[in-house]
């Protein structure tokens, strides 16, 4: 039971994360194209995208 509370809790987190870098990808000052990239790899690799675009995404 406490397996299912943790990884519960782990993905409310990471799913809070990625909508926090899609917001500030989005209101980044990156080209359009840039911001549908990392939107895009945010999506698909929900817990590498995050911590690439930590490391690589746009500043601003």
């Amino acid at each position: 039971m406490m397996s299912v509370e943790v990884s519960g809790l782990f993905g409310l987190i990471v799913l809070v994360l990625n909508v926090m870098a899609i917001v500030k990808t989005i209101q980044s000052p990156a080209t359009t194209m840039a911001k549908v990239v990392w939107i895009v790899v945010i999506l698909l690799l929900p817990v590498l995208g995050l911590i690439l675009w930590f490391l690589l995404g746009p500043r601003g």
